[in-house]
């Protein structure tokens, strides 16, 4: 399957090359023209019909994750967050170094040799190391350097009824789907664009949106899910199984109305089921992508996903499909661009 390839691959913020080389061989047979940025962002060109509006695809290719920020005279390893993430889910967790993936797992004080006041709190990632089996640091060196990124060691598993756990469900879910889509014919032209560096900052993605200036942007994301125990419903955000999720706005967009009005017109008209995400909290690429130039309509279509930026993101099969349903749906529906003025 085409998301558990990517999900195993590993490209934390600032070196998506990995994920970037593997999706390159393919599509390239799938599009018109190809090309790779000078901040990395892959853009693919699948040419429409002239008299269509072209639009922007896009989804992400990194992850969170983390960097080596020290080794200690033992052969500790200390390390900085990529990304956004809570310290609590460090702890214990496998992960891989550089390019060589050294294996290593977080380690921490043992819990009988911590204060009574650090075990009221949840430890800091300054509190942790990576414990790669390294005797001196001397030995550790021969193995990694200062600089080299560390990505959880978590694999593409299915269980229970129709779910799916992984790393970088945000955004390979995303990636899967343009790459899917690519293969499809539509009447307009498509610029699908795999950005860089998302997870800190919306760096990408906005390069890119200037370089093919298209008619509108559509994100194709993963979002928060939080209907988990503990949780009041009107905070849950989005459900997992309820469908792909619309948003009308969240910290760094207000979304296109006309677009969002066409998607739901869609779901109604096919039977897709769609809800819409519950909270304004968070953002994606298309905070950058609809502010650039003199503006682009962007519209973002999410995947709910519980446990977001962790080791064992869930997704539903349910959602992914009927997520890809709804974008080709819409493709088609594309008008003539005299019919939009």
């Amino acid at each position: 399957m085409l998301l558990e390839k990517l999900c195993n691959l590993s490209s934390v913020s600032g070196n998506e090359k990995e994920v970037r080389d593997f999706i390159y061989k393919e599509i390239e047979h799938y599009v018109d023209e190809i090309k790779i940025d000078f901040l990395g962002n892959l853009i693919a060109v699948k040419k429409g019909k002239e008299s269509f509006p072209s639009i922007m695809l896009s989804a992400h290719m990194d992850e969170v994750g983390m960097m080596v920020k020290a080794i200690d005279e033992n052969g500790f390893i200390k390390f900085l967050p990529v990304g956004g993430m809570d310290d609590r889910i460090f702890v214990s967790k496998v992960v891989e170094i550089g390019k060589k993936k050294i294996k290593g797992v977080i380690g921490a004080k043992a819990i009988h040799l911590q204060e009574p006041e650090e075990r009221k709190s949840a430890l800091k990632h300054k509190q942790l190391y990576i414990d790669i089996g390294a005797k001196s640091k001397e030995e550790a060196e021969k193995l990694i350097s200062i600089g080299d990124y560390i990505h959880f060691d978590s694999k593409y598993i299915e269980f229970g009824n129709h779910l799916i756990k992984a790393k970088a469900l945000d955004d390979r879910a995303g990636c899967a789907m343009i790459m899917e889509l690519l293969k499809q014919e539509f009447n307009s032209t498509i610029y699908a664009v795999f950005s860089v560096q998302e997870e800190v900052g919306l760096r990408g993605a906005g390069v890119a949106a200037y370089e093919v200036n298209p008619h509108m942007a559509l994100v194709l994301e993963a979002t928060t899910c939080y209907d988990v125990t503990d949780i009041d419903e009107p905070d849950f955000a989005t459900r997992l199984g309820k469908g792909p999720a619309l948003s009308l706005v969240d910290s760094s967009s207000y979304f296109d109305k006309n677009m969002i009005q066409n998607l739901l017109h869609i779901t109604k008209s096919h039977g897709i089921k769609v809800q819409f995400k519950q909270t304004t909290k968070g953002g994606n690429d298309a905070g950058r992508i609809h502010l650039t130039r003199e503006g682009i309509p962007t519209a973002a279509i999410s995947l709910p996903c519980r446990y977001l930026h962790s080791p064992i993101s869930v997704i539903h099969k349910d959602d992914f499909e009927n997520t890809l349903k709804l974008v080709s749906l819409f493709l088609n529906s594309l008008k003539k661009e005299d019919d939009y003025e």
